[in-house]
């Protein structure tokens, strides 16, 4: 099918679809904004599963539509212009699914991954600790087994939706006394249990979708293992790899749309050094989606990182172009945060969650640049 008329297909079918009582959803959800209509959006995620838009990249086997990469991109190219909102079951359809897809077993794929493209489970991510965030290898949060179970302790944090999810892809140390990458497990633990406490955390913008995860002796079964025992690290560095796989293309999409915004806030009030700085946003976006198409093709490699460190930085300047472009009236919000200074207090983050600056540089530099890897005591 050729690409503009399947881009014909998925632009009528959000139009024919974003409507009824799925009509006030343009535009709600999203980074900041995760509370939003949350289960009107759940709804919306099980009727585009149930019309075949979920999953698409995944074979047909296991519930997919095996669709190309350049169809991928057009559905969330066309996804993010209809302004249909912000996705509830992203986390187990685009990071843990591929990860099981590629790595679990048989009877993993027949356990999970119908669930998840039916949206009738939800998932977080268990990596970031109090003591590893950028640091990742130094998590400390252990399993050990009991019999059949594996019995987990410790704590998670910055976790995305755990006060919704049902499961957590987690890593966790199952080798007592290894050290960095060795003797770390990807565990799928059950979160609706006695022994697992989330506490959310208040952020700038007044929303609560991080939060913090305690594990206290809760249990998962020996089997939920993804890959094997002490081979957690190269699964954990598999998904975040999918993590910036086509549904990127979507979020620029959706950085074009802001862009237009304040640049249409500017008007002809913009000075010539506001326009200059409006100017290089737009050829950098357009740069950003250059890079991220030419990286599509292949596995997720360490190449990932450089759209992350190129979007995170870009995405937070836009933040402070807004309030530049505002100016003295960004410094009061009489009725609560407008849309630019949501967008400017929640951007703030972007250089640390999904893996902070100094992580991507080290990566790039070790990994793609070849330079001597950084010492660790």
């Amino acid at each position: 099918m050729p690409d503009e008329t399947f881009r014909h297909e998925v632009r009528d079918w959000l139009s024919a679809n974003l409507s009824g009582e799925f009509a006030g959803l343009r535009g709600l959800g999203g980074p900041g904004r995760e509370h939003e209509a949350f289960d009107l959006r759940v709804a919306w995620d099980r009727h585009l599963a149930a019309a075949g838009w979920s999953c698409l990249g995944w074979p047909v086997e296991h519930g997919g539509r095996a669709l190309s990469v350049d169809q991928q991109v057009v559905f969330h190219e066309e996804y993010a212009r209809s302004g249909a909102p912000a996705r509830v079951s992203h986390v187990g359809e685009e990071l843990l699914g591929p990860t099981v897809i590629a790595f679990g077993t048989p009877e993993q794929r027949r356990r999970f991954l119908p669930p998840i493209s039916r949206v009738d489970e939800l998932w977080c991510q268990g990596y970031s600790e109090p003591g590893a965030g950028s640091d990742l290898a130094s998590v400390t949060t252990s399993a050990v087994l009991d019999g059949d179970e594996w019995v987990i302790t410790g704590q998670k944090v910055w976790t995305s939706q755990a006060h919704v999810a049902d499961w957590c892809f987690a890593l966790v140390r199952t080798e007592p006394g290894s050290r960095r990458h060795h003797g770390l497990s990807y565990l799928l633990v059950p979160m609706r249990q006695d022994g697992v406490e989330v506490r959310p955390i208040r952020q700038l913008t007044g929303t609560s979708e991080f939060n913090e995860v305690f594990f206290d002796g809760a249990r998962t079964a020996r089997e939920n293992v993804v890959g094997d025992v002490g081979d957690g690290w190269r699964i954990a560095m598999a998904t975040l790899g999918f993590e910036r796989g086509v549904a990127m293309l979507g979020q620029q999409v959706g950085f074009r749309r802001q862009l237009d915004g304040i640049i249409a806030l500017a008007g002809d009030r913009c000075d010539p050094v506001l326009r200059d700085r409006l100017t290089r946003a737009w050829i950098e976006l357009h740069v950003m989606r250059s890079h991220a198409l030419r990286t599509l093709d292949g596995p997720p490699g360490p190449e990932s990182s450089v759209a992350k460190l190129f979007w995170a930085g870009w995405h937070r300047g836009l933040g402070e172009l807004a309030m530049d472009v505002l100016g003295a009236a960004s410094m009061v919000a009489p009725d609560g945060l407008d849309e630019w200074q949501r967008l400017f207090l929640f951007s703030r983050a972007d250089t640390i969650y999904g893996g902070s600056d100094e992580v991507q540089r080290t990566v790039i530099a070790e990994r793609i640049l070849g330079l001597p890897r950084e010492a660790h005591p």
